[in-house]
């Protein structure tokens, strides 16, 4: 499905069917770390039912499965939530994965303990998902908002990465991060107080194989170049990491999540 936004790479049309078996390889990369502020908050546990915006290839309902939670996830893209469904069929987990968008979703009120939106949030049209997604948490719901991201200021291969990024797609808005807290639109506030928030710093290991795997399946790469384009980038990301990059080596990332209480 393609989409174009004008708040996203200046309204350049991106894919994400394009690139979800990538996606699915590549992009499964949170540390444990990144999980376990999670669970500490006590978030995403037995006897909760959980609904995961922007769920993609499902990553994170499979890699919290574990602690008991009743996972729904959904998607806009319909390639992205099929590797989902192989993905967890191939771990014996039972997750309703469906494609919908999240402006979209139609479920009962009170139908979810916790929400989440993972790498994701800035997709959503606010003004009409904030409302829906209170009217879908039973009292005390929490909304659990996630993201990582390579720093390209304080990293030399991911800064260089990055800049390969921007010769081949020079719209792409998803470079220059820094470290700082989960942008939350004003509507949000409608519905929802702030409960808690936490940026932190993450390594997350790579090989050069894994780490050209995980450029290509951006939304910059991808899920939007030509095909042209995509070959010509793909042996040029190859002979830069070649010349700048060891066998396998740590990229420097941070964190941040966001905790908002239904009102």
């Amino acid at each position: 499905m393609e989409i174009k936004d004008k708040r996203i790479d200046s309204g350049k049309a991106f894919d994400w069917g394009r690139t979800s078996k990538e996606y699915a390889k590549y992009r499964d990369i949170y540390p444990e770390e990144f999980y376990k502020k999670i669970i500490d908050r006590g978030l995403c546990l037995e006897g909760q039912k959980v609904l995961d915006l922007g769920t993609g290839t499902g990553v994170l309902p499979r890699n919290m499965y574990r602690y008991g939670a009743e996972w729904v996830g959904c998607d806009i893209s319909p390639e992205q939530i099929e590797q989902a469904k192989a993905l967890a069929l191939a771990g014996s987990m039972k997750i309703d994965f469906r494609a919908v968008s999240t402006e979209d979703i139609d479920f009962p009120d009170e139908s979810f303990d916790v929400i989440t939106a993972c790498q994701c949030f800035w997709y959503f049209d606010h003004e009409k998902v904030m409302p829906k997604l209170a009217g879908l948490l039973r009292s005390g719901g929490k909304l659990l908002i996630l993201y990582m991201a390579w720093l390209p200021f304080d990293d030399k291969i991911a800064g260089a990465s990055e800049g390969l990024v921007l010769k081949y797609n020079p719209k792409w808005s998803g470079a220059g991060e820094t470290k700082h807290p989960i942008w939350i639109p004003d509507i949000t506030y409608d519905h929802f107080v702030m409960e808690d928030h936490e940026e932190y710093d993450l390594m997350v290991p790579f090989t050069k194989e894994s780490w050209h795997g995980r450029m290509r399946a951006c939304r910059g790469v991808g899920a939007s170049l030509s095909e042209a384009e995509l070959e010509k980038w793909d042996v040029e990301h190859r002979e830069l990491l070649d010349q700048i990059a060891p066998e396998q080596f740590d990229i420097l990332h941070y964190a941040a999540l966001a905790v908002l209480k239904k009102k």
